[in-house]
């Protein structure tokens, strides 16, 4: 029995703090096995401690961008959540059901998935309500995607710039917040 208690111990040692925000080893492990199985790796000693280093990074990026949410005060309601999770599952051409199955087996809850995807539509919201209104969009921009896409129409061509521009938005500010964190290995 000690040592059935001395094994979740260690599952649930602190491993970074994030701003006052714990991140645990268990935390870890259990977002390394969800993103191996959303991106159909397998883990192995070549490439365990390559994640294990994207994966700490991505946690404590994470607990960064909730502080930022919470201050915010952004609020994902359940139809929002429900269609960005199904565009996941079909932008990532993935089987929900086999998926579900998989983080069943090695015994991860489907919370783990749903929370990844809060936050990053949480984010996502966040970073439209600061910037969208200050994105523009030139004719040259979406003639020159369009010329390297001809498939690709006039509303989907600006709607990439946009995205661009946000995406670029957010790195600037992500790398801000996580310039004033406080992060602390353990």
């Amino acid at each position: 029995m000690s040592n059935i208690i001395a094994e979740n111990k260690i599952d649930h040692k602190i491993a970074v703090l994030v701003n006052d925000n714990v991140i645990t080893s268990y935390d870890i492990i259990q977002r390394l096995k969800l993103i191996a199985i959303i991106n159909g790796n397998n883990i192995n000693i070549q490439n365990n401690q390559a994640m294990l280093n994207n994966i700490v990074d991505e946690l404590i990026q994470e607990k960064v961008k909730i502080d930022k949410i919470n201050e915010y005060n952004i609020k994902i309601d359940e139809i929002e959540y429900n269609e960005f999770e199904l565009n996941f599952f079909k932008n990532n051409n993935i089987d929900r059901s086999q998926i579900l199955s998989l983080l069943s087996k090695n015994n991860i809850n489907y919370e783990e998935l749903k929370n990844l995807l809060k936050y990053e539509l949480s984010w996502n919201k966040l970073i439209r309500g600061l910037f969208l209104r200050l994105t523009s969009v030139s004719e040259l921009e979406i003639d020159e995607i369009i010329s390297k896409n001809p498939d690709i129409s006039p509303q989907q061509a600006q709607s990439l710039v946009i995205k661009r521009q946000l995406d670029l938005q957010s790195s600037k500010l992500l790398r801000d917040i996580m310039n004033e964190a406080t992060i602390d290995y353990k």
